[in-house]
């Protein structure tokens, strides 16, 4: 059935197939390229294994360049897909982050827009107790952190105008700013620089809608794109939403670099899937980091308790993290009158959805 669909095209088979993959019951996924038994237009993406030492990608949480593997799609020139090239237990100081600390003010997310700034400080201390007493059933209350769809850090993106300015800015993490320079640099991007990230949150009913990063002024630069926890469909298509995408899954630990001519291309994630081993969490993330870390690591050792926290939410979710350059080197942002630059909520074109609760609808720009 999807594969009739993705010969179709005519008018917009973006959003036939999206719409397909999005269905609950859809059963017939034979058509999702699956990166971990490539096949096909998959073929072997060369590396600057000279650009990152081994040093660095330890620091980063992260394997030596030259072992990991890394993969293109025919008919996409610029798209390269690294699956989960993290030292054991690495991606969970990513997953403590996301959910612990990049949430944190000055750094902006989708509950600051209806809620008072005294509520949304310190979501994880308000919702890890009930996080962690959280049974099976769907008729719980959820804490702030399930309620969490976005986050944005950096130079954060107005919603209302989709763009960036000089006078929303906040401090970019310098964890989270190393990691990206390593894989930047391994893909052929040295010099790139972390400006602008948005965090997306999502649960087995979320999705998010079929979309083009082009705010950012400096296309040149890579989109970097990092998955954590539940497994997803990720939809690639073209320069045009009537040219029929790609579908291939997305799973704990990959990353997905956009650049040249993928860089503006549409693409989507239709729906969040349980991980393939079947198991509450991907057994990538059942390993704490080694208690050896080298010296200058970003990554931190994560409490028991805190990681029980983690696992807890990643059992029904999944977190991704996408970076961005926003300008150029030198480069600055024309002048604008009429607007403050601030985040405003995000108008009906939105693309992060959830199936049980419109009013979260509202997410990101990836």
């Amino acid at each position: 059935m999807a594969a009739a669909l993705t010969r179709e095209g005519g008018e917009d088979a973006f959003r036939r197939l999206f719409r397909f993959y999005r269905q609950r019951d859809a059963s017939d996924l034979r058509g999702v390229l699956d990166f971990s038994a490539p096949g096909g237009q998959v073929f072997r993406s060369q590396l600057s294994i000279s650009s990152v030492s081994d040093q660095d990608a330890y620091r980063a949480g992260l394997k030596p360049v030259s072992q990991w593997k890394a993969y293109g799609l025919s008919g996409y020139p610029g798209f390269i897909f690294i699956p989960n090239p993290f030292l054991p237990g690495c991606q969970r100081h990513w997953v403590k982050q996301c959910l612990k600390l990049y949430p944190e003010k000055p750094n902006v997310c989708n509950l600051d827009l209806h809620m008072a700034p005294e509520k949304t400080t310190d979501l994880w201390g308000q919702s890890k107790e009930q996080l962690r007493r959280k049974g099976s059933s769907k008729w719980e209350p959820r804490s702030l952190l399930e309620k969490l769809r976005w986050v944005t850090l950096g130079y954060h993106y107005n919603w209302e105008t989709k763009k960036y300015s000089a006078n929303h800015h906040t401090p970019f993490p310098s964890d989270l700013a190393f990691l990206s320079e390593q894989v930047a640099a391994a893909c052929g991007f040295r010099g790139f620089q972390a400006q602008a990230g948005i965090l997306n949150y999502y649960h087995f009913d979320s999705s998010l809608g079929i979309h083009v990063d082009e705010s950012e002024l400096d296309h040149s630069r890579p989109l970097l794109s990092f998955s954590f926890g539940q497994s997803s469909i990720f939809l690639l298509g073209g320069l045009k939403r009537e040219e029929a995408p790609t579908a291939m899954f997305m799973h704990s630990g990959d990353i997905m670099v956009m650049s040249g001519f993928s860089r503006l291309l549409y693409h989507a994630v239709p729906r969040v899937l349980p991980n393939p081993e079947g198991t509450a969490l991907p057994s990538c993330l059942d390993q704490a980091p080694s208690s050896d870390l080298p010296v200058g690591s970003v990554i931190e050792h994560s409490s028991d308790e805190d990681w029980q926290v983690c696992a807890k939410y990643l059992q029904s979710s999944r977190i991704n993290m996408t970076i961005r350059q926003v300008l150029a080197e030198g480069q600055k942002f024309p002048e604008e009158s009429g607007t403050n630059g601030k985040g405003q909520a995000p108008s009906e074109d939105s693309y992060h959805e959830d199936s049980k609760a419109k009013r979260h609808k509202p997410n990101t720009v990836s």
